[in-house]
């Protein structure tokens, strides 16, 4: 959520830079400064009256003690009077209040400059590119053909318990997805994040809080009767670890990593696109989360991204790294770059990660502050990344790996699996 000051501040600027987004913020953003300024005098005016009601009670017991109940009578009429039209202000006040956080939630944080200009996917910038495509064999399979050939991976039977989308891991397809969790956690317990194991389930105020409220509220599973939601992704418990928390600025920053299954409610839709692992209801993930000063957190972004290569290295997959563009641009991120692997027997690229910096719009959302060593307080920067998703990790291995005889386990998760082919 954008600051009021920042927008107050900033008006003109923030209407120019939303453009980038395809989002004409000329209505909303006046509206805001509007309504701002109705409540901010509203408040004068509250605690002008809050203060004459505080002067006036003293002086009613100056008269009592004084032996004056008449003058005091008259005085105490007049307190009633003031608390009375109190009470209508601070109604006044909660409805404006009110109004203008539901105006600020539909705001979407302003693009770093970086971002480019576009409407959808099709307009994201390629800024790297590295690992050999592999030709394979005249025979090769995509993932979900490979499954069921080597008896991993059950779709059909995920469906027969739950529904599309809730794949069953079997044998040495259950060993090599738990390979790579443990490959992934070991990765980022070494580049120096913390590991935590976090609620599957979150409540109303978490979510909002990291923003998958209100604006992403249809993609997430709701328990009703409880009230609670269950994660699309580590971001949501994790980050909300540090929600209403003044950090100090010489302990920053915070770097943590969790694994969790993450569950979304996908729109739906047919086709080799999204059959097999390519999207799922439930799937599992590991994720980075950081928690920075504003002035470090583009470096902390740079070396989160080093970090996400270097694993993709290892496991010498084909990948790319995509700069989201306006259009195509998550609702709270300023700046986003996606990291795609390609899949040679599909002849497609796969999302497997992002990695996102939010600068201080979580945080406010999350009255998340740091104090510097003089006293002076200000937001954080969040920041997360996948490192990695499963699901269309798992299918590039299986495909990208394949050969005549069987699928090859990448070298560096043979220690992982305790075998060296799926055959």
């Amino acid at each position: 959520m954008l600051q009021l000051q920042f927008i107050r501040d900033n008006k003109a600027q923030i209407i120019e830079a939303l453009k980038k987004r395809n989002f004409d913020a000329t209505e909303v953003v006046n509206e805001v400064v509007l309504l701002d300024e109705t409540r901010r005098s509203l408040q004068v005016e509250l605690d002008n009256i809050l203060a004459s009601s505080n002067k006036l009670a003293k002086e009613i017991g100056q008269l009592f003690k004084s032996g004056q109940p008449k003058k005091a009578a008259i005085l105490r009429e007049k307190g009633t009077q003031l608390k009375a039209k109190s009470e209508v202000l601070k109604t006044d006040l909660k409805e404006k209040e009110d109004a203008l956080s539901e105006l600020l939630y539909t705001i979407p944080n302003v693009p770093n400059a970086l971002v480019p200009s576009g409407n959808s996917e099709d307009d994201n910038e390629e800024i790297f590119r590295a690992g050999d495509i592999p030709t394979l064999h005249a025979e090769a399979q995509p993932h979900w053909e490979l499954a069921k050939k080597y008896d991993i991976i059950d779709f059909e039977l995920g469906n027969k318990i739950t529904g599309a989308g809730f794949p069953v891991y079997k044998g040495k397809g259950a060993r090599l997805q738990r390979a790579l969790i443990q490959y992934f956690l070991d990765k980022n317990v070494d580049a120096g994040y913390t590991e935590y194991q976090v609620p599957h389930l979150v409540n109303e105020a978490s979510a909002l809080a990291t923003g998958q409220l209100p604006d992403k509220e249809g993609q997430m599973y709701h328990a009703t009767e409880d009230d609670l939601y269950l994660i699309p992704t580590a971001e949501v418990p994790v980050t909300n670890m540090f929600r209403g928390d003044l950090l100090k600025a010489e302990d920053l920053p915070i770097c943590c990593t969790a694994y969790t299954p993450c569950f979304r409610r996908e729109a739906g839709s047919y086709g080799a696109h999204v059959r097999g692992l390519n999207r799922l209801h439930q799937f599992d993930k590991v994720e980075i989360v950081r928690i920075e000063c504003p002035e470090n957190s583009y470096t902390a972004f740079d070396g989160m991204e080093a970090h996400i290569k270097g694993i993709l290295d290892e496991l010498k997959l084909p990948y790319r790294i995509l700069r989201l563009c306006g259009g195509d641009l998550g609702f709270t991120a300023a700046l986003t770059h996606d990291f795609e692997l390609f899949s040679t027997a599909q002849d497609r690229w796969l999302e497997i990660s992002s990695v996102s910096n939010f600068e201080t719009f979580q945080a406010n959302r999350l009255k998340l502050r740091i104090k510097d060593k003089d006293g002076n307080k200000q937001l954080a920067h969040t920041l997360n990344g996948s490192s990695l998703a499963l699901p269309r990790v798992l299918a590039g291995i299986l495909e990208n790996y394949q050969t005549e005889n069987g699928i090859e386990i990448p070298e560096v998760l043979r220690r992982y699996t305790g075998f060296d082919m799926i055959s």
